[in-house]
């Protein structure tokens, strides 16, 4: 018997009077943390789920994501956390792709009427049984002198979540993972962060995404710290939260770690948090010119690392105890192997480029029922992500890019990531995107799109110029616009996609 939800019963009868939570004014205690949880499964159990059922959760980064969160493992239904920037269509869409019997809604704001748009999701989700509000859930506050109910017991191997791929090649599609990929994950990042029994975690990750779940959420409720919870990410509020409460631990996307050095350059004080020791990077590619100034701003190194929705995600990470390499994501952790494989699933020697395959505890089970989708991933237990990366002597690994960011140019293969790594050393380049635009004669050409240091004076003529000095003549960008911001996915991530689109590329429905 495993259930990811003994995560947080542990950690409510070791520490039960422990900070779990916090959100503006509010503190929840674990023990109460807990009797909210059961709050929620005993709504569930009425309403007549069970093990086995699928259950969506609609929620940001409040208190009730967590306990809604375990409230659903704890009665053995599997989880499917929503992106809380869904519209109606595509609510009902996971609905019914996920064979949800319940959607599990925040009631939310004017600004983010989640409720609304949920209700109006389920009414196109025929499928769907149960629509409830979390607000509306009675909040007892106790769970009887026996404490909660037992959980439902559930194996190993039994799905305990399902999360929705971003759906960039089509449409979204839910990796099973399973109660000990979950579990194990959590574990896993709990032995590399080196995480503290006085840890206060910054939860600015959206908790519905893999990052935020495993390697903050769970990782942080495994381990008894207080995690400060921030609904929506913003560069000064996040700066404001460290001071306040006092954060040890950040773990963020590389434009996370971009805003934050913006917002301490503009702040009154200019003083960077005190209590800030760790801080971890996933997600995307962190380019190193961040890495270094952020450690230099800081004082604080970042940890970089690797992984997926369908690895739980952490799959790689640089080593803690050693300097860490700058532009490298590690090395695979505890009980994960990782290679380099070409097209035919043949393995890459040496330091040659190839995509990472990975295989462990924390490899998804599947694509839920698509056989299809998960046999073009997945084989002998390796599973193919569609990232390329090269490898050094010492089995560190360097992304060079996504395969499907892949530009070529007249022939010539051309990786993004190389080149926005060139562009971000610019004095007056603050953020970069490269992408690929169709060309009548070469089949793709590049552009970069660049958000200007502020106060910078900078022409399209003169930077291609600088970039044609240091990049190789089939590489540089033909064209440049400059923004004042890049679209983002609500992780945080650059939505290349998007700009491909608006640069005449291929069409996009984000």
């Amino acid at each position: 018997m495993l259930n990811l939800s003994s995560l947080l019963e542990h950690s409510a009868r070791e520490h039960p009077e422990r900070i779990a939570l916090v959100l503006g004014d509010t503190r929840l205690t674990y023990a109460e943390l807990l009797a909210r949880s059961e709050d929620i499964a005993g709504e569930l159990r009425r309403w007549g789920v069970c093990k086995g059922d699928t259950v969506a959760l609609s929620c940001p980064n409040v208190p009730d994501f967590p306990a809604a969160y375990f409230a659903i493992l704890r009665v053995g239904a599997v989880v499917v956390p929503l992106n809380v920037m869904l519209r109606p269509q595509e609510v009902a869409y996971h609905l019914t792709d996920s064979g949800a019997k319940a959607l599990l809604c925040f009631e939310g704001t004017p600004q983010l009427p989640l409720g609304e748009t949920g209700k109006a999701g389920f009414d196109q989700a025929p499928a769907c049984e149960h629509f409830l509000l979390l607000d509306r859930i009675e909040r007892t506050g106790a769970t009887g002198a026996a404490g909660p109910a037992e959980a439902v017991a559930t194996a190993a191997e039994d799905t305990a979540v399902i999360l929705y791929t971003s759906g960039t090649t089509g449409r979204p599609k839910g990796a099973e993972l399973t109660h000990r990929s979950m579990a194990m994950n959590a574990m896993v990042a709990d032995r590399l962060f080196t995480a503290a029994d006085d840890e206060v975690m910054l939860a600015s990750l959206p908790l519905f995404h893999a990052f935020g779940q495993s390697a903050v959420m769970n990782m942080g409720l495994l381990r008894g710290a207080t995690l400060v919870l921030q609904p929506r990410f913003d560069a000064d509020e996040a700066l404001q939260l460290m001071h306040r409460e006092g954060v040890t631990f950040f773990a963020g996307v590389p434009t996370m770690y971009w805003a934050l050095l913006g917002a301490l350059a503009t702040t009154d004080d200019r003083e960077a948090p005190a209590r800030l020791r760790t801080a971890v990077s996933g997600g995307a590619a962190l380019p190193v010119e961040v890495l270094q100034r952020f450690g230099t701003a800081f004082g604080v190194g970042v940890q970089e690392g690797y992984g997926l929705s369908e690895t739980s995600p952490v799959a790689c990470f640089n080593p803690p105890g050693l300097p860490p390499r700058p532009g490298s994501i590690g090395r695979p952790v505890w009980g994960v192997q990782m290679k380099l494989i070409d097209d035919s699933w043949q393995d890459v020697p040496g330091d040659g480029r190839g995509e990472i395959a990975i295989r462990g505890h924390n490899v998804m089970k599947g694509y839920f029922q698509r056989p299809d989708d998960t046999a073009s991933v997945m084989s002998d237990g390796w599973f193919r992500t569609g990232d390329i990366a090269q490898r050094d002597a010492d089995g560190y690994y360097y992304i060079v890019d996504r395969v499907k960011d892949l530009i070529i140019r007249g022939g010539f293969n051309i990786y993004p990531r190389e080149l926005e790594e060139v562009l971000i050393t610019h004095p007056a380049v603050s953020m970069a995107a490269v992408v690929g635009v169709p060309h009548a004669t070469h089949g793709e050409d590049v552009k970069a799109f660049v958000i200007p240091v502020p106060g910078t004076e900078l022409r399209e003529a003169e930077l291609i110029d600088w970039c044609r000095e240091r990049m190789a003549a089939y590489k540089y960008p033909r064209s440049v616009e400059f923004r004042d911001s890049l679209p983002l996915t609500s992780t945080g991530k650059i939505l290349k996609r998007r700009l491909t689109a608006e640069a005449g590329g291929e069409p996009c429905s984000t």
